[in-house]
């Protein structure tokens, strides 16, 4: 079971598979890097941009005031998260050549890139090279990962945060009872930049309490519980100084969290009850309240949006977890690895399930399990390989070229999407076309971006002028901030759509289709994203299909 992590084939093929496997997945994150450097400006604005925005520049003028103007401090409700991806995205606006938002998406690329690398350095620690590259390949390709990573200013660097804290604890977990001071140092970056993030990250405390139990409980069988205690305080002083290191990164990026101890109690408390007005999306065919949500929305959600080889690897890195912990040949630390994995990938989905908070915007809150669940999935890949070796070597091929398949199914389809990555459904949903009627796709407007450019077009080459007196007037049913930054200056947005000249509906379930000439239609898979109409002449009462919330 152990020996997925060194491979038992002979010693020049085994270096020769090693090798391939890391220049393959070296490979893999270039190409994701160009791709990425090619195409960070198709992405468009979520509904949170503006507003983060915002927030990084009253915190920047907090710190450049000497604390003088606290304003960031009462901002809306983002005080009670971190702002560092914000912040860094500001800083890096001041000194490229790119508009705020375009930066914006080109930072969130460059941090996904991150995150990708140091998910595939953890799959390597837990299932080898082999394990390593599976990881790096499962995650690049879940195109729910990649889409958020470029437009997604909090979930998807919480993500990346969460597993460089996972790192630290695997290495903490390899090196026990005397990790090294890379390995604090890594503790401490991560469990400041998670907390710092979103207070959630508390829940690393949890799975690692619990997944350190069978390493605890094997220093106590061998050492006796004197020296296991002494062995355990040791750790505890070794971890100071990475202790320290994360408050301060906590501190720097949420400022907010460090004005009075309770403070990220407080922000605990506020985010475990509801604090929006109800508003009603779409789930498996019904509209239901958000805060009535089912216990079935996660893990349908999980279910319909994951690529079928992740789904079915992770159900395999389950099943190896437990029968680990079945079996005395599993060393103690391989176990306490698997676990924590286990518990960082499953414990937040059941967590939600019992306690039914209020669940929107399918699973972009919970992308952070996702990484753990693609190194849980390389494990698992890693480990039916080496059984393949031993027992049918000649299978090997055929489980490499399925597993090749599985991959080739998401990438296809994060091709047919581009940029709506986010929005993926898998083929046992039926893809996108049959899912478009049952849940919510571009919740956060996305394709609004493409929709004002195809407008803006139309209107050059109609070489026709907004009224004199006035600029154009677009009734934007979605988000109205990312529809303006799209348009520019030249058009004024609103809901108003009996006097506007243009309209643009998203294409969900509240907006209206309209009775008037299309301009443009976005469309990806056969299934219209957004649509842009010319409604000067018409009389249209509202854009809204349902009444407002």
């Amino acid at each position: 079971m152990s020996s997925i992590t060194t491979s038992a084939i002979d010693l020049p093929q085994r270096r020769s598979v090693e090798r391939t496997c890391d220049d393959l997945a070296i490979l893999t994150l270039v190409v994701v890097g160009i791709v990425a450097g090619f195409t960070f400006h198709d992405y468009g604005l979520g509904w949170d941009d503006y507003t983060h925005a915002e927030y990084a520049d009253l915190l920047l003028k907090m710190y450049g005031t000497g604390f003088k103007d606290l304003s960031a401090l009462s901002f809306a409700n983002l005080y009670m998260y971190g702002g560092g991806f914000d912040m860094a995205a500001a800083l890096l606006h001041r000194i490229i050549p790119l508009e705020l938002f375009e930066t914006r998406r080109l930072l969130g690329a460059v941090v996904g890139i991150i995150g990708l690398t140091v998910t595939w350095r953890l799959g390597r620690r837990v299932g080898g090279a082999v394990g390593g590259l599976a990881t790096l390949l499962l995650l690049a390709l879940c195109p729910t990962f990649y889409g958020h990573m470029f437009m997604n200013p909090k979930d998807a660097p919480f993500a990346v945060s969460m597993v460089i804290l996972m790192l630290g604890l695997v290495r903490l977990a390899e090196e026990y009872p005397k990790p090294s001071a890379r390995t604090v140092l890594i503790l401490g970056l991560g469990a400041g930049l998670a907390i710092g993030s979103r207070i959630l990250a508390g829940l690393a405390l949890i799975y690692t309490l619990i997944g350190f139990l069978p390493l605890w409980a094997g220093d106590i069988r061998t050492h006796g519980w004197r020296e296991a205690g002494h062995r355990f305080l040791h750790v505890l002083y070794v971890l100071i100084p990475g202790l320290v290191l994360g408050y301060l990164v906590m501190g720097l990026i949420w400022p907010w969290s460090i004005l009075e101890p309770g403070n990220p109690v407080h922000a605990l408390t506020y985010f475990s009850a509801f604090f929006e007005k109800p508003w009603k999306e779409m789930f498996d065919g019904a509209m239901i309240s958000v805060p009535d949500m089912p216990w079935s929305y996660l893990p349908t959600l999980f279910a319909l949006q994951l690529p079928e080889v992740l789904l079915f690897l992770t159900l395999g890195g389950v099943v190896l977890t437990i029968f680990s912990l079945s079996r005395d040949d599993v060393a103690p630390r391989r176990k306490t690895i698997l676990l924590m994995l286990t518990f960082a990938a499953m414990l937040p989905l059941l967590i939600a399930m019992v306690k039914r908070p209020a669940l929107y915007n399918g699973i972009r809150h919970f992308i952070f399990v996702i990484p753990p669940m693609t190194v849980l999935a390389g494990a698992a890949f890693a480990w039916g390989m080496d059984w393949l070796r031993v027992n049918h070597r000649g299978a090997q091929a055929a489980v490499v070229a399925l597993f090749s398949f599985g991959l080739a199914l998401p990438m296809a389809e994060m091709i047919r999407l581009h940029p709506y990555q986010y929005t993926h459904f898998n083929y046992i949903a039926g893809t996108v076309r049959q899912a478009d009627a049952l849940f919510m796709l571009d919740y956060w407007g996305l394709a609004l971006k493409q929709a004002s450019d195809a407008l803006k077009q139309e209107i050059i080459e109609r070489q026709e002028s907004p009224p004199v007196g006035r600029k154009w007037k677009v009734a934007v049913c979605g988000p109205q901030r990312p529809a303006q930054v799209a348009l520019g200056p030249d058009f004024t947005i609103g809901w108003d759509s009996q006097s506007a000249d243009f309209a643009m509906t998203l294409g969900e379930f509240y907006c209206k289709g309209l009775t008037a000439p299309v301009i443009a239609e976005i469309k990806r898979d056969d299934v219209v994203f957004a649509k842009v109409y010319d409604i000067r002449g018409s009389s249209i009462s509202s854009l809204l299909a349902i009444p407002a919330p």
